[in-house]
């Protein structure tokens, strides 16, 4: 097979510099809903965790719109900039993912594993690449 793909979900919350990713081998409602559910295991006790989503089919569901703890903030159409966690993208597409050849399915997933564990390792990475002075509460 000459092309295979492999998905990975992350959200990130700047200003605890913390970030949780899932790697998955399809997209849709969901797989949506897993990543969904584990930033809602996460979100501490009384408090709500705001995901801004970029306009993608299985974004705009209403089936994914089952956590009490969350709010999901859909962007204008055509502007994935104003996304804080698109620039942790870029980051990993240019150091990590860019322009290199896999093996296999299992490389693939490997690479994305090991290029977001190095990101997030870095203390203050999340903080200092995905803040935004309009988001801070």
């Amino acid at each position: 097979m000459q092309f295979e793909f492999t998905y990975l979900f992350g959200a990130v919350c700047p200003g605890k510099d913390k970030a949780i990713g899932l790697v998955i081998g399809e997209v849709g409602i969901e797989a949506m809903k897993v990543h969904l559910k584990m930033i809602s295991d996460q979100t501490e006790p009384g408090r709500i965790a705001i995901v801004v989503l970029d306009r993608a089919s299985w974004h705009k569901s209403q089936k994914i719109n089952c956590f009490k703890n969350i709010i999901l903030v859909p962007l204008p159409a055509g502007s994935p900039e104003l996304n804080p966690v698109e620039q942790l993208w870029e980051h990993l597409r240019d150091r990590h993912l860019a322009n290199r050849s896999f093996e296999d399915t299992e490389d693939i997933v490997e690479a994305c594993c090991n290029a977001w564990n190095a990101f997030i390792g870095l203390a203050g990475s999340i903080t200092s690449l995905c803040s935004r002075s309009w988001a801070i509460l």
